[in-house]
């Protein structure tokens, strides 16, 4: 049975983007960390007294639109050589204006043509992509770099200008380093994984055993390990995984929101602790430093990321299902992204923004 450990671990991509100096903040992990722009060097002092013109912040030139692929990923670190898998996807658009964005799933299983392989669920486009020839242990990059392009060919958005893959093991630390946070729950949610003291349910025949944590409707204050369970549930829900995205991106609001509250995004000096809270959970990819990204998106807060849903239905049913295909509402959304006609999409589609 899958244990999907991943899609409510992106939200700690983004908050810890946004606390890196109140922007979107990616790097590449193994290159070099060199800025892309050399700020020009303050002139000598002279006799004048005059004072010498600072130089440009780095990440100053960095203009939009940008797209940013969030990868959540259940990577089963306790099986050797198991290959990762995308178990959920966000992705941040931000307008030119790099002061408003959006950020919107794709399912899991949605099916796409994965360059040189075929039509597959988009989640085994990263598995795919992380076989290593002549290796047993699977490179989470390489799977990222399969992932991506398989998602550039389905959307139509030609480069996401950076990433972060990240897997379970540090969101909690990182919520409760925040204080937990407060979401607004919109439907009754039942876990299948903890009880309601946080410990997990025992596995029996296949399935989950014994009491419940249960998630009520309304206003709520989660710590960590509530937190993630909460947006890790899709059994039970009426809608199933597109709900699931759904809590996932409330969370996302929730967790950004609350370290915008702390007012972490002007005080360097309590970063380092949330960074650490990740470590080696999070992978960043592609990208200029994250200080760069962290100047130039300083305006975006929380309430300029409109949330949007994606509908989608089942490609066959029953022991002959294949997967997802979004509505061709939805796909129109995702084409408009491409297109820069994103916002006005969404005013002839209003019930496409989440409640």
């Amino acid at each position: 049975m899958r244990n999907n450990r991943a899609g409510w671990a992106i939200a700690g991509a983004v908050v810890v983007a946004l606390l890196a100096g109140g922007g979107i903040a990616w790097a590449v992990r193994s290159g070099s960390d060199k800025p892309t722009v050399t700020p020009t060097a303050a002139a000598a002092p002279t006799s004048s007294a005059v004072p010498p013109t600072p130089p440009p912040s780095p990440g100053a030139d960095i203009s939009g639109p940008l797209d940013l692929l969030l990868i959540g990923v259940d990577t089963r670190v306790s099986i050797p050589g198991w290959e990762p898998h995308a178990d959920a996807i966000m992705l941040l658009h931000v307008e030119p204006g790099l002061d408003s964005a959006y950020l919107y799933s794709l399912p899991r299983d949605l099916r796409v043509e994965v360059p040189g392989s075929g039509t597959y669920k988009v989640t085994e486009a990263m598995s795919r992509g992380s076989r290593v020839a002549g290796s047993k242990e699977p490179s989470v990059e390489k799977g990222y770099q399969l992932l991506a392009r398989s998602i550039s060919a389905y959307t139509g958005i030609k480069q996401f200008q950076a990433g972060a893959i990240l897997n379970f093991g540090g969101l909690a630390k990182l919520t409760d380093e925040l204080g937990g946070v407060d979401l607004v729950i919109d439907q009754k949610v039942e876990s299948r994984h903890r009880k309601p003291d946080g410990s997990l349910r025992p596995l029996r025949g296949g399935d989950y055993i014994g009491p419940q944590a249960v998630y009520q409707p309304g206003r709520r204050h989660l710590v960590g390990w509530q937190a993630i369970d909460y947006a890790r549930q899709r059994y039970g829900l009426p809608d199933g995984d597109y709900d699931r995205q759904r809590h996932q991106r409330q969370l996302v609001t929730a967790l950004l929101t609350k370290a915008l509250d702390e007012g972490l995004t002007t005080d360097p000096a309590r970063v380092d602790p949330l960074v650490k809270a990740l470590g080696e959970t999070l992978v960043h990819v592609g990208g200029r430093k994250p200080v760069e990204y962290a100047y130039a998106l300083r305006n975006l807060a929380p309430d300029k990321i409109t949330r949007v849903s994606l509908p989608g239905r089942g490609v066959g049913t029953g022991s002959g299902y294949r997967g997802e295909q979004l509505t061709p509402e939805a796909k129109g959304f995702v084409q408009a992204v491409a297109q820069g006609k994103a916002a006005a999409y969404l005013k002839s589609h209003p019930k496409l923004v989440d409640k």
